[in-house]
């Protein structure tokens, strides 16, 4: 059998980084537009929950429908880049109005949902059983898109907001051309398992896969919520030191480390295995979430380096989870478990990012990230099972 070509795997890689930078678009230019649109208090929240609420929506959907299976991947990432990439320029045209903005970012995470899992398919049919390597590369690149945007809003401050939505759009744009153009087939594509929406349930009876499920469910409550809120702990750092921390420039600095964190979990897992590696990245973040007060009477240079620690630990188990859901799959049920582990994961987001958004109008900002301690510790005793 002949070898990968070399290029396959970087394409693969900025395909994904340039289709998931349309996911924080919104988020990044929040600041900008929320006193001239005259958005509400809690339009973070809401803004990050109508992009997952959509992603949800497009994941059950393309699971229901096999659009993945029916079609030819590449096309299905392609269209996927440039719808989202239509829904996300479109802000710049509608009337500046909350509903357009809630609209509109839904509409988004509904292609994401054909851009991330399809990227990952893709290189699922290049690499075959040998994905794993590759596992932490993709979702590093998830990463690195999710924190682009909050890059280009701290170099497009100057301009506008429409600097991000045109950067991230062209991204978008360009990440599904380079798919379907370079890419292409691969050689390993099979038929994925179906989703069967009677199954849901049964999926979970199998201890292993609830385990690994149920410990992903804890990294997922984390997770998103922490890279929305981080912004906001920036901001309530710098009111309460009359420090002057760019806080697009540092928003990004620490969601993108991230990426060293997924590549760093992909090596040690081939030495000690996934559990005991997502095990050790979820134990590490969880402690911070437990810890984060005392973070606020650091000086910010100490402040800054713990949240940069912080954003690598997040997001490192996030591959290990992946697989780990994977391999303890019910075979019978493998399509159905993963769509629905993967569902209920991104679902657990909303109510996250819903109650810090509410807590953050009734207690001091510097105890919000404390709250998210629940998740970790939820899934630390799940995927502890795993490891005995």
């Amino acid at each position: 059998m002949n070898k990968v070509p070399k290029h396959i795997l970087p394409v693969i890689v900025f395909a994904q980084f340039a289709g998931t930078s349309l996911w924080f678009a919104g988020n990044a230019i929040l600041p900008q537009i929320q006193v001239s649109w005259g958005l509400p208090e809690g339009s973070l929240a809401n803004v990050t929950s109508s992009v997952m609420l959509g992603f949800i929506t497009g994941t059950f959907g393309f699971a229901l429908f096999s659009v993945a299976d029916r079609f030819r991947p590449g096309k299905v990432f392609l269209i996927c880049s440039l719808l989202g990439a239509v829904f996300n320029i479109l802000l710049m045209f509608l009337p500046n109005t909350y509903l357009n903005l809630l609209v509109l970012r839904f509409m988004t995470g509904i292609f994401i949902a054909g851009i991330y899992p399809v990227g990952m398919k893709i290189a699922a049919d290049w690499f075959g059983g040998k994905l794993g390597k590759a596992l932490g590369y993709l979702v590093g690149a998830l990463v690195l898109g999710s924190a682009f945007p909050h890059l280009l809003n701290h170099f497009g401050t100057a301009l506008s907001w429409k600097f991000v939505l045109i950067g991230t759009s062209i991204l978008a744009f360009t990440g599904g051309f380079a798919m379907i153009v370079f890419v292409g087939e691969g050689p390993h594509r099979v038929i994925g398992a179906r989703f069967e929406p009677g199954k849901m349930i049964d999926v979970f009876r199998k201890q292993d896969f609830r385990s690994a499920a149920f410990g992903y469910f804890g990294h997922m409550w984390e997770l998103y919520t922490l890279w929305a809120f981080v912004p906001v702990v920036l901001l309530y750092y710098n009111e309460t030191h009359a420090t002057d921390i760019p806080i697009s420039l540092w928003t990004f600095l620490i969601i993108a480390l991230g990426a060293v964190g997924c590549v760093f979990g992909g090596l040690l897992s081939t030495r000690y295995g996934s559990s005991k590696v997502a095990f050790g990245f979820l134990s590490l973040s969880g402690i911070l979430c437990l810890v984060s007060p005392l973070f606020f009477g650091f000086s910010a240079p100490l402040f800054l380096a713990i949240f940069l620690i912080w954003g690598f630990a997040v997001i490192g188990d996030s591959a290990q989870f992946s697989s780990l859901n994977t391999l303890t799959a019910p075979p019978e049920f493998k399509g159905t478990a993963l769509t629905i582990a993967v569902s209920i994961g991104f679902l657990l987001t909303i109510p996250s990012i819903q109650l810090l958004g509410y807590l953050s109008n009734v207690i001091e900002t510097k105890w919000l990230l404390f709250t998210l301690s629940i998740g970790p510790m939820f899934g630390l005793i799940h995927t502890r099972k795993l490891i005995e």
